[in-house]
């Protein structure tokens, strides 16, 4: 199975917070990760904010990111080039997605068609979970996110 994350489900992996062990789980299920370059200051901005907003202590936040900084040469990185930003932005019009959801929409797709496989999205993200279960390459990790989330709200 091919995995795509994005830095929320990324976050989820390292962090321990609702989602976690799903996470790990698909992860470890995984023949091969993939996610945006995006996701690397995206996912340290998370562990950083983690800190600011007293969520978890630095030293587990610094943790947190040793172990992403490591990982980060077992994923399947896409690149950001320009077509693919064209098509995050006609995705994010379409969809109703936030600038940095669109690009990781754009990059799972373009991934999946580049491999010509089927891709597991992961994200916790309800409307770039509801914009990937639209697509036809995509499948969208976790099946039942909209009752998961209003489960831990």
């Amino acid at each position: 199975m091919y995995l795509y994350l994005d830095a929320s489900a990324l976050v989820k992996r390292h962090l321990e917070e609702r989602g976690t062990e799903r996470v790990r789980q698909i992860f470890n299920a995984a023949t091969i990760p993939g996610t945006s370059v995006l996701s690397r200051a995206e996912s340290e901005a998370a562990f950083a904010k983690s800190v600011r907003t007293e969520s978890i202590a630095e030293n587990e936040a610094r943790s947190a990111l040793n172990d992403f900084r490591s990982d980060w040469s077992d994923f399947a990185v896409v690149s950001a080039s320009e077509p693919l930003v064209i098509r995050a932005g006609a995705l994010a019009f379409d969809h109703d997605l936030r600038g940095y959801d669109a690009v990781h929409l754009a990059s799972a797709l373009a991934w999946a068609e580049g491999i010509d496989e089927t891709v597991t999205f992961a994200t916790f993200d309800r409307q770039l979970w509801r914009a990937a279960a639209d697509q036809v390459w995509l499948t969208s990790f976790p099946d039942n996110l909209p009752s998961l989330l209003e489960e831990w709200a």
